[in-house]
C-alpha cells in the first residue's frame, strides 16, 4: 500500500487538475451562446441565398450553370473538412475524421482520386499523413470567424470544379444539434442539390443587370460561400459544447478518483495508528 504522502501528493495533484478543467468547463460554457448566436444568424442568409439562385435557375432554364452540371464520370472528389484549432473536446474531431475517411475509402474503392482543403489545425496534422492530396489549409479562425478569411481556401475548390479537377464537392462538419449531441455530417457542395424550398417552386421573372449568367453566377458564389461559413460556424458551437462536456466529465471523474483517494489514505492511515498500538502493546507486554 502506498504511503500516506505518496497519497496526499496524489490529491493535490488531482486536485490541481480538476480546477484546470472545471474553469475550462466554465469558459466553453460562456462561450457556447455567442457561437450559437452566430450560427442562427447566418442561417436567413443562406437560406434567402438558396431561395434567389433557385429562383433565377428556374426562370432562364435556357441558362446551365457549371455548378448545376452532372458529370457521368466521377474521377476526382474534393472535401472541405471543418475541425478545430484545440484539442480536449472529447472525439468531435477523431468521430468526424472516421466518416470522411470511411467515405474516401468509398470513393477511393471507385477508382476517384481524393482532393482536400481543411479547415483547423486538427484536421491539418491528421491528414498530412493521410494518403490524399492536400490543396489548401486555414488556422486560426478564431472565435469569431469571418468569411473574408475563407474565401481563398474556399476559391480554390470552386475553381477546381469549374476547371473539371473534381466532379464532386462536400464539406464535412460537426453539426450542432443540442449541447448533449453534435452529429458529423457530410453534405453535397457541387454540383448544387434541388431545392426543397417551396417558394423556388414558382417561376418569377427578373430583369438582369448586366445579364443573367453573371448575376447567377456571383449568386451561386456568394451561396456556397455563405454555406461554407455556416458550417465552420456549426462547427465552432459544437466545439465548445463536446469540449464543455468532456471538461465536466474530466471535473466529475477527477472528484470520485480524490474521494476514492481519501479512502485510501484513511485506510492506510488507520493501519498506521492501528500497528503502532500494536508495537506499544507489545513493548509494554515484554516489561
Amino acid at each position: 500500500m502506498a504511503s500516506g504522502k505518496e497519497i496526499t501528493g496524489k490529491i493535490q495533484s488531482i486536485g490541481n487538475t480538476m480546477k484546470v478543467t472545471s474553469a475550462l468547463e466554465m469558459v466553453s460554457a460562456s462561450k457556447i451562446r455567442k457561437s450559437q448566436d452566430l450560427m442562427s444568424a447566418s442561417r436567413p442568409y443562406i437560406r434567402m441565398m438558396r431561395r434567389i439562385s433557385g429562383h433565377l435557375s428556374k426562370a432562364n432554364p435556357e441558362i446551365r450553370h457549371p455548378f448545376t452540371r452532372v458529370s457521368e464520370t466521377v474521377e476526382q472528389v474534393g472535401y472541405i473538412i471543418v475541425s478545430t484549432d484545440r484539442g480536449l473536446c472529447g472525439g468531435l474531431n477523431n468521430n468526424l475524421f472516421r466518416l470522411v475517411l470511411a467515405d474516401m475509402a468509398g470513393w477511393k474503392g471507385k477508382g476517384a482520386e481524393v482532393k482536400l482543403v481543411t479547415f483547423g489545425k486538427k484536421a491539418s496534422a491528421f491528414f498530412r499523413n493521410v494518403n490524399v492530396e492536400l490543396m489548401g489549409h486555414i488556422n486560426g479562425l478564431g472565435e469569431t470567424p469571418q468569411i473574408e478569411d475563407l474565401i481563398g481556401a474556399v476559391r480554390i475548390m470552386i475553381e477546381a470544379y469549374r476547371d473539371n479537377a473534381i466532379q464532386r464537392l462536400y464539406i464535412v462538419t460537426n453539426v450542432f444539434v443540442n449541447t448533449m449531441t453534435q452529429k458529423p455530417s457530410i453534405f453535397q457542395m457541387l454540383p448544387l442539390p434541388p431545392t426543397e424550398d417551396e417558394e423556388v417552386r414558382e417561376i418569377w421573372d427578373y430583369i438582369y443587370e448586366p445579364d443573367a449568367k453573371t448575376l447567377l453566377d456571383a449568386v451561386a458564389v456568394r451561396y456556397i460561400e455563405g454555406m461554407i461559413y455556416h458550417a465552420v460556424l456549426e462547427n465552432l458551437a459544437s466545439e465548445h459544447a463536446a469540449r464543455m462536456l468532456a471538461m465536466k466529465n474530466a471535473t466529475d471523474n477527477a472528484g470520485d478518483l480524490i474521494d476514492e483517494l481519501k479512502l485510501i489514505y484513511n485506510k492506510a492511515r488507520q493501519a498506521a495508528i492501528t500497528q503502532e498500538i500494536s508495537e506499544i502493546v507489545g513493548g509494554a507486554a515484554a516489561v
